[in-house]
């Protein structure tokens, strides 16, 4: 099963509709910043967030940017830049599926 790095990133006009996408959020990757965050995921629950997300954001008024850096593999990982304080990005121990 190949798992995929994809970095998600949202801009929310709404306070509940925010909370509401991070929620989802919470359940496909790692909080990394405010609407920041790193996912390991295949392509099944790559497609399973996305109409997720889909559902909770206003269209018209909402931005959600997923980008997909590739297989996730150590060099991947190694390859995101971090400037100020150090964050590590490690693979994912386990999947659930």
């Amino acid at each position: 099963m190949d798992l995929y790095c994809y970095v998600v990133t949202y801009d929310i006009s709404e306070a509940k509709r925010w909370r509401k996408v991070y929620q989802v959020m919470q359940g496909y990757g790692e909080h990394v910043q405010l609407s920041v965050f790193r996912c390991d995921l295949t392509e099944t629950r790559h497609v399973r967030m996305r109409n997720a997300l889909d559902r909770v954001i206003q269209h018209d008024e909402d931005q959600v940017v997923i980008a997909k850096l590739g297989r996730s593999t150590p060099e991947v990982l190694g390859a995101i830049e971090v400037l100020g304080r150090p964050r590590k990005f490690e693979l994912p121990k386990s999947v659930v599926v």
